[in-house]
């Protein structure tokens, strides 16, 4: 049996929403949390293969392999991954940043646009559930992910300086931002190769599916479930990266070696273990 991370945030939703499960029920279980639970559970062997934050597999990187052709990226506006802040973001030195507790990736892409490109040497970070209202009544400023990120820019969005994290990452480097991979463990892969490729199938099939009607299903299912509008939710899923292109793998090898020279990444990660499903696993520099 394969245990599969499934994360509860839409932006993996193409991935998952025309999904086979019937025909994997026998071979495929499936945990839904969020990104920073699931990274932890793959860390510890409770999970065996699943989309996790970039950042995990730099931080796990020689005991996961990742599956081609499979990423959320974006290269500009991610639109979900947001900065809220009472004052611009070039006044946020000596400010209190609260961080939601969901995340990994996002954390230290913040960190380090704060560090390196805008210079802000004394931020004071903590980190508290993701409620809005809370995180803005006692912080200069606070970083949400994923629905409850769209939810606030909604809603309160017009009241507060807001800032895309991934369209300030592009606009510094020129590069796009991978925000997670599907990774499996190295052991899992070599006991169960057949399960993990049937499993590969189907999630490509599902991204084609949801491609081929430029996500017009996906989004009017996501708009009675969450609100907003169809054409919202369409642009949103057209605007994200699903394939990991090398322009992708090279713009996340930029990041984890902007993270190790800024002292978030204790490892310098030079490489990406992917594998090749008819020679096995291969590293790309």
């Amino acid at each position: 049996m394969i245990t599969v991370g499934e994360i509860l945030y839409t932006n993996v939703h193409p991935f998952f929403y025309h999904l086979n499960r019937g025909k994997l029920e026998h071979q495929v279980s499936f945990i839904p949390s969020i990104p920073a639970k699931l990274n932890d559970a793959m860390a510890k062997g409770e999970i065996d293969v699943g989309a996790i934050s970039s950042f995990s597999y730099a931080k796990n990187h020689e005991q996961y392999v990742l599956m081609p052709n499979l990423a959320v990226s974006a290269k500009g506006e991610v639109r979900s991954i947001f900065l809220f802040s009472k004052k611009p973001i070039e006044e946020l030195n000596g400010c209190n940043v609260a961080l939601t507790h969901s995340s990994a990736t996002s954390i230290n892409l913040l960190k380090l646009l704060l560090k390196r490109f805008y210079k802000h040497e004394n931020v004071r970070y903590e980190t508290v559930p993701p409620v809005f209202g809370d995180m803005m009544a006692s912080f200069d400023a606070c970083l949400l992910i994923g629905d409850d990120a769209i939810e606030a820019k909604r809603h309160h969005g017009d009241s507060f300086y807001v800032y895309d994290l991934a369209e300030r990452w592009t606009a510094f480097t020129d590069w796009p931002m991978t925000f997670a991979v599907f990774a499996m463990r190295k052991e899992k892969l070599l006991d169960e190769p057949n399960g993990m490729h049937e499993l590969y199938t189907e999630w490509k099939e599902s991204r084609h599916k949801n491609e081929k009607d430029h996500y017009a299903e996906l989004a009017k299912t996501v708009t009675n479930d969450y609100g907003g509008t169809e054409r919202f939710w369409q642009q949103y899923f057209t605007n994200l990266r699903y394939h990991f292109l090398e322009e992708d793998q090279r713009g996340l090898l930029y990041f984890y070696q902007l993270l190790h020279e800024e002292g978030f990444l204790d490892q310098k990660i030079d490489h990406l273990n992917v594998w090749d499903i008819k020679t096995g696993i291969h590293s790309i520099t």
